[in-house]
């Protein structure tokens, strides 16, 4: 398979202080990768690595088998990674259709227009003109994947979708990612929540304290296997 995302022996952190330790993550074209573990021991900073938030101490992260030296968020847009923040990242001075158009910034070409987006979301369809934050916590979440679908993205991340969700609603976004994944989608999913995990992702990686600390395939995995690692 295409190695469309790598993290090799990685070293990164904020000023000072290191977070992430010898860290390495592969994610191939076409995958779903999750990577699991507690608050606190690592998941956000892995995304912030390839952003170019957190700074990189040693190691190499590479994109389509290309070096990202000099990390610039914009780079990685520009490169075909999409976002789906910790939060939403929502704004409030948008509507839900203003909101959506940011996504395309970045200009690259797909399949993913407005009304694919749409089509996916139909409830977005219906408040296009309402404001983005006067949104339901779940419809700001399939806001929030809507918006980085539009930038036609080779590779979507998204860091803790289910944080704060009902369950109904996180069992929504479940359905919604595998179908993506199911048509092409390459997915980095950063999660506690080792349910949604095990009904999108291929593989998983457990953080703790910064370094990998199990890893395998989540075909037939039990949630006892990982329930020292993971919240929920």
């Amino acid at each position: 398979m295409t190695s469309l995302l790598s993290l090799k022996n990685v070293d990164a952190g904020y000023g000072g202080a290191l977070i992430l330790h010898g860290l390495s993550i592969n994610i191939d074209a076409g995958e779903s990768v999750a990577i699991l573990g507690r608050n606190g021991v690592g998941k956000t900073t892995c995304v912030k690595t390839f952003l170019g938030v957190a700074k990189l101490f040693a190691g190499e992260v590479t994109f389509s088998n290309r070096p990202l030296k000099l990390i610039r968020h914009y780079d990685a847009a520009r490169a075909g990674i999409s976002v789906v923040l910790q939060g939403r990242g929502i704004l409030p001075n948008l509507t839900v259709q203003e909101n959506l158009i940011l996504g395309t910034a970045v200009r690259r070409k797909g399949r993913w227009t407005l009304e694919a987006v749409f089509d996916l979301f139909p409830i977005l369809r219906e408040r296009a003109a309402t404001p983005g934050t006067a949104l339901s916590g779940g419809q700001q979440q399939m806001l929030a994947i809507g918006r980085a679908l539009m930038a036609n993205p080779s590779l979507l991340v998204l860091d803790e979708p289910s944080e704060g969700l009902a369950p109904v609603i996180v069992d929504e976004v479940a359905t919604i990612l595998r179908r993506l994944h199911k048509e092409g989608t390459s997915l980095l999913l950063i999660e506690q929540n080792y349910s949604l995990v095990s009904r999108v992702s291929d593989r998983y990686h457990v953080l703790s304290k910064g370094r990998v600390v199990d890893e395998g395939q989540l075909a037939g995995l039990s949630m006892e296997s990982l329930k020292k690692h993971v919240a929920v």
